[in-house]
């Protein structure tokens, strides 16, 4: 138990240090951060991360725990085996509000680069 728990902390801080690599300065390990429980990183908005670093993930319990530890904000699980990347895990309806918030600020940038 010990070591999964090591191992746990370990990929929870590899995520957060990915997302600031991505430019998002602030994530940090949840349990870090202002004793926060119930999040694993924080530090990206809106979006409640769930952190598995496993070698075989149970998608659905792992997606159940996001969901309800969520608080209004869109759950992710962001999983990642060794020798592999990170993926990221959500339902298709949070990754269509995503995608339609991306395709719009794209189609306002397009019309942006005509008209100016």
């Amino acid at each position: 138990m010990v070591n999964s728990r090591e191992k746990g902390k370990k990929g929870e801080r590899e995520w957060a240090r990915l997302c600031r690599v991505e430019g998002f300065t602030n994530a940090r390990r949840g349990q870090q951060y202002s004793g926060i429980e119930g999040e694993d990183v924080v530090g990206l908005p809106g979006i409640h991360q769930e952190v598995k670093r496993t070698e075989a993930l149970r998608l659905y319990d792992a997606m159940a725990q996001a969901k309800a530890d969520a608080q209004g904000k869109i759950p992710i699980v962001a999983h990642r085996r060794n020798n592999c990347e990170w993926v990221v895990i959500m339902t298709a309806k949070d990754w269509f509000k995503l995608y339609r918030e991306y395709h719009s600020s794209m189609a306002l940038k397009e019309r942006g680069e005509r008209h100016g």
